[in-house]
């Protein structure tokens, strides 16, 4: 989480921004991985 912080303030994204947008994204990200990983398993 810290990178994608520090990534968004490099971007010039508001902290509070990223800090609200951030956890839905994520949540978004591990389901998609975890999805991707059972379909490799069969």
């Amino acid at each position: 989480m810290g990178a994608a912080l520090q990534l968004g303030v490099a971007l010039g994204i508001a902290p509070l921004a990223i800090a609200e947008l951030l956890p839905p994204i994520e949540a978004v990200m591990l389901r998609e991985i975890n999805h991707a990983v059972a379909r490799k398993r069969g």
